[in-house]
């Protein structure tokens, strides 16, 4: 029997990465208030905030079970903190670098009945669990579904008077006008596009509210890691390789010039900053509530 070859996606080398050279271990955007100062030692801050937002849309758990799904619950963290505080949580994450992540944190907490589900979302086992969820989550998640997907699922497995929180970037109408920027940034359905989606679908619109401003200061902190610290380090590694191995080094620049010249764009270009990204994205925090029947 062949074994299944193991990949990782960008997100994945992102965490990675994070970890390693940052120190984080969690996947989402940080919440940048005024009073808080924007800068890497602040972003378990600024990322709990963000966490505290979405868990103050839920019902108290004090005030009887709540059951939540987190889907696309990434390293787990925020799926971690809701079983913490008494909720009846699963998760649902397709990734299998992440599932190990979430089942090592699930193994902290054999006391809390939770279910992992590896699975993407559009395969969620709807007849089984038919009105089973107060809550349903999607923490920068949102976008990698299709909505026409997700909302027919979600109609079905959230309860009557339940609600759906989503936090994530969108598109917007400045996407294709051949800025700088342009296509710098990928992901996020389009803005305009979902608005209709959402006034056209069973549920009712609780909040929208544009947190755009208080989620672009992570671009310039992140922006001026790339080019301050790890652009800096990949050119002496380059020089390093140019002069030692040179043969090596044209042939590995030339198999994979157009994987660098992308990355170079996207990374290395100084274009991933805080303006570029209120130009292209508009980030969101929504709650909806499906109706009572």
């Amino acid at each position: 029997m062949s074994k299944t070859k193991e990949t990782m996606d960008s997100r994945e080398l992102g965490l990675v990465l994070g970890q390693q050279l940052l120190g984080i271990d969690d996947m989402h955007y940080g919440m940048w208030d005024e009073d808080l100062e924007v800068k890497f030692s602040n972003m378990a801050v600024a990322q709990q905030r963000y966490t505290d937002m979405l868990l103050a849309d839920m019902p108290d758990p004090a005030q009887g079970d709540v059951r939540v799904i987190d889907i696309g619950c990434g390293t787990g963290h925020i799926f971690g903190q809701l079983l913490d505080k008494d909720y009846k949580a699963d998760g649902l994450v397709p990734a299998p670098g992440f599932a190990k992540l979430v089942n090592q944190k699930l193994e902290a907490r054999k006391d809390k009945p939770a279910h992992l589900f590896q699975i993407p979302f559009e395969q969620f086992p709807v007849a089984e669990n038919s009105a089973e969820y107060d809550v349903a989550l999607f923490s920068e998640s949102f976008q990698y579904i299709p909505v026409e997907q997700s909302f027919p699922i979600l109609e079905k497995i959230v309860k009557p008077g339940g609600v759906i929180i989503i936090c994530d970037f969108f598109e917007t109408e400045n996407v294709g006008d051949g800025g700088p920027g342009d296509r710098s940034f990928g992901g996020g359905h389009n803005w305009k596009k979902f608005q209709q989606q959402m006034a056209d679908s069973p549920f009712e619109i609780i909040s929208d509210t544009d947190i755009t401003s208080k989620m672009s200061p992570n671009l310039d902190m992140v922006n001026n890691f790339l080019m301050n610290v790890l652009a800096p380090a990949g050119q002496t590694l380059g020089r390093y390789m140019r002069i030692n191995y040179p043969k090596t080094s044209k042939l590995f620049a030339w198999l994979f010039r157009k994987k660098f010249a992308k990355a170079k764009f996207k990374y290395f270009s100084g274009l991933r900053s805080k303006e570029t990204f209120e130009r292209y994205k508009t980030y969101h925090h929504i709650v909806l509530r499906v109706p009572e029947k």
